[in-house]
């Protein structure tokens, strides 16, 4: 692993797949070989926690990983704004064109304790944001079988089936297995990627600070990509 006095900065460029709504770059950290796993935070804006774990993770590597691919932020209008969707108010995890898409205003929860009652849009159309177009687009382009999505603050680990990956990632965090997370999710990510036969696992990490998060799981974390994904 990378020497920690060395981890103020990424290891590695990004690359551009995109533009956000209000122009901002779009990036990932691709791999060196075939993409088996691509790994994404940030596509609710108003969860910081999932990038900032993400990036601790990136900077325990001094270099790319063979098969593992990495998305810090796929909603980079959203984090800066602080909104869980992008400029448009648009919730980019009910955007994804899947069949049972819908044009019903999706809602969420101000905190934990609240009412689910802050409106969102789906989207005008099924994949109708910049965000949404480029993330297929990538990941059509990379073809992995394995996304993992990293979201907060729900602490489960939720997939379709329990994969080594999902396995670790609920023995790490101490938190349930579940094969569904127990509420409609119309034109989420997972919905569209079951549809389309890539393996989603939907990693909610535990209601903790995030420099808390990096201390507990970022080289754990790091430890296992690097053993598995090179």
């Amino acid at each position: 692993m990378r020497k920690e006095q060395h981890r103020g900065i990424l290891p590695f460029p990004l690359k551009q797949y995109g533009k956000s709504t209000l122009g901002a770059p779009l990036l990932y950290a691709p791999c060196k070989e075939k993409c088996t796993l691509l790994v994404i935070a940030g596509i609710h804006g108003e969860e910081p926690e999932t990038t900032f774990l993400l990036s601790r993770i990136l900077r325990y590597f001094a270099e790319p990983l063979q098969s593992v691919a990495f998305i810090l932020c796929a909603n980079p209008d959203g984090a800066a704004l602080g909104t869980r969707g992008n400029s448009n108010g648009v919730d980019l995890n009910r955007n994804f064109p899947t069949a049972n898409w819908s044009t019903k205003t999706t809602l969420s929860k101000a905190t934990l304790e609240s009412k689910r009652i802050t409106e969102l849009s789906p989207g005008k159309t099924p994949a109708s944001e910049a965000e949404t177009k480029s993330l297929i687009k990538l990941i059509g382009k990379l073809q992995p079988a394995e996304i993992l999505s990293i979201h907060s603050p729900l602490a489960c680990v939720e997939a379709p089936a329990i994969t080594p990956l999902a396995h670790f990632l609920t023995e790490i965090s101490e938190t349930p297995y579940k094969k569904d997370i127990g509420y409609p999710t119309p034109g989420s990510l997972g919905t569209w990627c079951k549809e389309n036969s890539v393996h989603c696992i939907t990693w909610e990490l535990p209601r903790l600070a995030p420099e808390i998060l990096a201390q507990k799981f970022a080289r754990k974390v790091a430890g296992y990509l690097l053993e598995k994904g090179n």
